[in-house]
């Protein structure tokens, strides 16, 4: 049973998520797990990072991003790739997605991989408990991420269990 062990807010500087936009007629058995293969499967992540050091963009910032945008009455959009440094150019192929400096609640959800997903309401509430205001942005979407960093969702523990974060928008404390 997967549980979330820590929850705690982190400061962003201003970055742009480049990367590939799917919908929900793109599920298969209800998930994205096969358009993050096909990632793998044609190098795409390499393509991103090619003359980055995306470990000095902020702490994590290594780490592949699966991005969603929900609004009530519009199409919900699932993003895969990476945040990259503000104004870099997004090759063909991939769109873009500017985000000005944020905070985010992040929750670590622990558990089996397969487990893990789709916490993001129970992770929201958590952030919440921890007294982080989820926001929504000017259009009112709300825009949350899973974050595989690496090794604490590749290399599971002597359990079996890896560390899946699960990070929202949140307002920003004074003088951030």
């Amino acid at each position: 049973m997967p549980e979330i062990i820590k929850a705690y807010r982190q400061s962003l500087p201003p970055l742009r998520f480049v990367g590939k936009r799917y919908g929900d007629e793109d599920r298969v058995n209800g998930g994205f797990g096969h358009k993050w293969g096909e990632w793998f499967e044609k190098g795409w992540f390499a393509q991103l990072e090619q003359g980055y050091d995306l470990k000095s963009t902020y702490e994590d910032g290594d780490a592949y991003l699966g991005l969603m945008r929900w609004k009530e009455g519009e199409p919900f959009q699932y993003w895969i790739g990476v945040f990259l440094p503000a104004g870099a150019p997004a090759p063909g192929g991939y769109g873009a997605l500017d985000f000005p400096a944020q905070d985010i609640g992040v929750a670590w959800v622990y558990g089996k991989e397969a487990e893990l997903y789709g916490k993001e309401e129970e992770c929201a509430a958590r952030c919440e408990q921890e007294g982080m205001r989820i926001i929504a942005d000017e259009q009112g979407a709300f825009w949350f991420f899973e974050r595989y960093v690496c090794p604490r969702f590749t290399e599971p523990d002597s359990q079996g269990n890896v560390i899946l974060d699960i990070c929202h928008q949140v307002a920003r404390e004074a003088g951030s």
